[in-house]
């Protein structure tokens, strides 16, 4: 009798134990790690070189001094130049070589190249730079059907906008003046308006 009542006491001790082998483990829960955020480009320095690509449409008009004329066309070319960041104020210079297909409405001229050396200052915006030029401008072309080219000066204005850590698009309006062109007499200013892409570096 006493055998059965210990053989009785020890299966119901045992039986929690023998239950709980029974239940299946649970999984532990997986916890994904946070993905970073891919990098977002918000600010730039625009320190550095530069080279690029502009093209405009030109507006010129020639005074003989007896009669005004005109004339207007396709102005593009290649740039480069270095500009430093200060912080808000950008400092810097740039050289662009255009060829000109501006032809005189008479017929007595043209102007097929126009190249400039200028300085560029500016307001830095962040990814956007606001800034205005001055410097010199030297035209090539002909004027009563002979070769003339002359230097004279240019102002501008003109707006960047940094679309990657490398590339920037922008617009820009310059003035260029030459007074009696290559000693003929005939005063010419030329107006360009137009668009530029460069790479930084």
């Amino acid at each position: 009798m006493k055998i059965i009542a210990t053989t009785a006491i020890l299966s119901a001790a045992a039986f929690p134990a023998f239950a709980g082998g029974l239940t299946q483990p649970q999984p532990e829960p997986v916890i994904a790690a946070p993905v970073a955020p891919a990098p977002v480009y918000s600010g730039a320095d625009w320190t550095g070189g530069y080279v690029g690509a502009q093209l405009s449409y030109g507006d010129l008009n020639a005074d003989t001094g007896v009669v005004d004329d005109g004339a207007s066309g396709v102005v593009g070319g290649l740039n480069a130049g270095y500009l430093y960041d200060f912080g808000k104020f950008v400092v810097g210079g740039e050289l662009s070589a255009n060829a000109a297909d501006l032809d005189f409405d008479s017929g007595n001229g043209s102007i097929d190249s126009l190249t400039q050396a200028k300085l560029k200052m500016g307001y830095d915006a962040g990814r956007t730079l606001l800034y205005g030029t001055i410097g010199a401008a030297y035209a090539d072309g002909t004027i009563g059907g002979v070769g003339a080219n002359d230097f004279g000066y240019e102002v501008g204005a003109g707006i960047d906008y940094m679309v990657t850590e490398n590339v920037s698009v922008g617009g820009e309006v310059t003035y260029n003046r030459f007074d009696d062109f290559d000693g003929t007499g005939t005063d010419i200013d030329a107006t360009t308006v137009g668009a530029n892409v460069a790479y930084h570096f």
